[in-house]
């Protein structure tokens, strides 16, 4: 197994399991889990891979992610009611998640020589898009969009130091782990100690 197809696999799995949460909270039956689990574990690869026409797209290559996230999904049916708080197993869970999607994005990107403004992009798509999508189906407030939290940051940030550090070192592998680090230490640090960017606040216009 490639160290992409690894990348692929694990953030297939988690998001997956963050979607089979969303979809406990939301009440849904065993094939509404199925699909938040899969969309949001595919949605930003599938977005990923259609914008660098990688053809084809990685879960019709190997429609062994789609059983994966079928079976996260089975598994958290069964399973959910047994967390003590099923949102915050699901922030923490989809912080992990992104730095792995953010970092198998970028991977991604670099194997098909793309320039480092499109790793970059390729990045944060890969990790924000799924995400985003589960939120939005099921009626909830996207992560990506909590006022002030560190979440499309975070992605930047991971994707920009694994390009960084692949200049620099000339090794994919480290520059990815680090990007991954780098984007879970910015998200983990919003959910822990409140990071956050400054938010817009109206003003009444001057007479």
């Amino acid at each position: 197994m490639t160290l992409l197809s690894l990348l692929d696999y694990a953030s297939v799995l988690v998001f997956a399991i963050t979607g089979a949460l969303v979809a406990s909270r939301a009440q849904l039956d065993l094939v509404g889990f199925a699909f938040i689990a899969c969309l949001t574990a595919l949605g930003g690869g599938t977005l990923r891979d259609l914008l660098l026409d990688r053809n084809p797209i990685f879960w019709i290559d190997n429609p062994t992610y789609l059983a994966v996230g079928g079976v996260a999904a089975l598994v958290v049916f069964f399973t959910a009611h047994l967390l003590e708080s099923r949102y915050r197993t699901l922030i923490w869970l989809d912080s992990f998640a992104l730095a792995v999607a953010v970092a198998a994005g970028a991977g991604v990107a670099m194997s098909l020589d793309q320039s480092a403004t499109i790793v970059i992009l390729m990045g944060m798509i890969t990790g924000c898009m799924g995400g985003l999508m589960r939120d939005v189906v099921v009626g909830e407030v996207p992560l990506v969009l909590k006022q002030g939290e560190l979440y499309v940051t975070a992605a930047f940030a991971g994707a920009l130091s694994a390009v960084i550090l692949r200049s620099l070192l000339g090794d994919v592998a480290i520059a990815l782990f680090a990007g991954a680090c780098v984007t879970w230490i910015l998200r983990a640090g919003s959910l822990y100690f409140g990071w956050n960017l400054p938010v817009y606040k109206s003003r009444p216009p001057r007479p």
